[in-house]
């Protein structure tokens, strides 16, 4: 079953784009891992000191496995709050379907 890990954070917002930019080996190295099929670590257009979350996984279990060996971020960050879930995806059509 697909996996969606999806959500927001939020941190200072003059430390967002290092936040983000710390981020960047971990985006690049899960994209190329097998069962990767997208994640995205972003600066949001709109609130200052929100970062964007979305992973999307062929599995459980490639989720799993790419969490035991990903790099750290370069930098950390205190997180002033976390909303961030894992979905299970019984589905998938267009966006118009």
């Amino acid at each position: 079953m697909r996996v969606i890990v999806a959500g927001k954070v939020y941190v200072d917002p003059e430390v967002r784009e290092r936040a983000v930019a710390a981020h960047r080996v971990i985006v690049e190295r899960a994209r190329e891992y097998p069962g990767c099929l997208d994640v995205s670590i972003s600066a949001d257009s709109v609130e200052p000191g929100r970062v964007n979350l979305f992973e999307y996984w062929e599995s459980h279990e490639a989720l799993d496995a790419w969490r035991a060996i990903a790099p750290a971020a370069t930098e950390h960050f205190e997180l002033k709050d976390v909303q961030v879930l894992k979905h299970e995806v019984s589905g998938t059509r267009g966006p118009f379907d």
